[in-house]
């Protein structure tokens, strides 16, 4: 198998590491950092229509000359644009900033009361041909419950937070026994877990930096890391993590890290904390 893909449930391919746009940088820096990471490697571009970057990213990958068909783009729907009539117009000003004409993963950026009314504009979207594939993002396992009694297809992504130290592990079984592949925003803990002695200890052991550890730690765990940064150099050794292997004890030492301890907020407009 190749372990530069992942397959969804709908056969869909989909890289197996991403490139994160969140807070990259002002209009010029997120075109060059987009162009710099598919120059370097990176298939899968993430962005959001919150991110308020998805008309730099559209000209990123428009500039790197790659043909549309080679990038999985992915992007997002925002809290204040929930509902069917509400989801298709935000869908379309996301094409029409990015400069494309479909999406390989829309996605529900936190859930919401309308979230069903939602998942129908998702499932119609999906239908027309217009997305390849649909999915969420923070949704806890009885947020995908309360789906499923009106969704007629079942999400293929689940975007999380997950890091050593908010590994996740309820809601990412629950994910792998419903075929929704997990997908990890925050994956290094926006740098606060470099300076843990037990990250350290084992990049010094594999002569791997601790993002390289941490991003083969996601991928070893059946997800899917997209790591964000504008210096070309880290862009490059973050997607530097297919030719080593971390041993099945060094995967519980960084497994036990876990504090339940997350990199932001929950913002407004969700029902985020009304489930478990």
């Amino acid at each position: 198998m190749n372990d530069m893909y992942k397959t969804l449930s709908n056969g869909v391919k989909i890289p197996s590491i991403g490139f994160g746009t969140y807070k990259l940088g002002d209009y010029d820096d997120t075109i060059n950092s987009v162009k710099n990471a598919i120059k370097m490697g990176y298939r899968q571009i993430d962005t959001a229509a919150f991110y308020k970057n998805e008309e730099a990213v559209g000209l990123g990958i428009k500039e790197s000359k790659i043909n549309r068909e080679d990038i999985f783009l992915v992007t997002k729907l925002w809290n204040d644009n929930h509902g069917y009539e509400n989801t298709m117009k935000s869908f379309n000003d996301s094409i029409k900033k990015l400069g494309v004409d479909y999406l390989d993963l829309y996605l529900v950026h936190w859930p919401n009361k309308l979230n069903s009314e939602t998942w129908r504009a998702f499932e119609d979207l999906y239908k027309m041909g217009k997305v390849k594939a649909i999915g969420v993002c923070n949704f806890k396992e009885g947020h995908i419950e309360e789906l499923k009694k009106t969704a007629n297809i079942m999400p293929m992504v689940n975007q999380i937070e997950v890091h050593p130290y908010c590994t996740q592990k309820n809601i990412i079984s629950y994910c792998k026994d419903n075929n929704i592949q997990v997908v990890a925003w925050g994956p290094i803990m926006r740098g606060r877990i470099f300076s843990d002695p037990i990250m350290i200890k084992l990049s010094d052991k594999y002569n791997k930096s601790i993002p390289q550890i941490t991003l083969r730690w996601h991928l070893q765990n059946g997800i899917i890391p997209i790591p964000k940064s504008s210096n070309i150099e880290r862009i490059k050794s973050n997607l530097d993590i297919f030719d080593f292997e971390i041993s099945d004890e060094d995967m519980n030492l960084i497994n036990k890290l876990n504090k339940d301890e997350h990199v932001s907020g929950v913002p407004e407009n969700t029902t985020y904390l009304d489930f478990k």
